[in-house]
């Protein structure tokens, strides 16, 4: 499994027009200007992946961190 930072990492690649400065493990995510659905799908996919671990989108819905997805990532793995 991938650390929290290198997670942060791959979250934050999934945003195109989001400084990757503004990501950290307490970021909630849902409140950034760019997160949408699709953005969503774009981080199951990408958690799908990396770490062959498949999110819902409850999963993303009860997620209010970035730490929180890595969270639920980490005990599906």
């Amino acid at each position: 499994m991938k650390s929290l930072e290198e997670f942060i990492v791959l979250f934050a690649e999934q945003f195109d027009e989001t400084d990757a400065s503004n990501f950290s493990a307490s970021t909630i995510f849902h409140e950034l200007d760019e997160y949408s659905s699709i953005i969503a799908l774009s981080i199951i996919a990408m958690v799908d992946e990396e770490f062959d671990v498949t999110l819902k989108g409850d999963d993303m819905r009860a997620a209010v961190t970035i730490e929180d997805v890595y969270n639920i990532t980490k005990s599906k793995a």
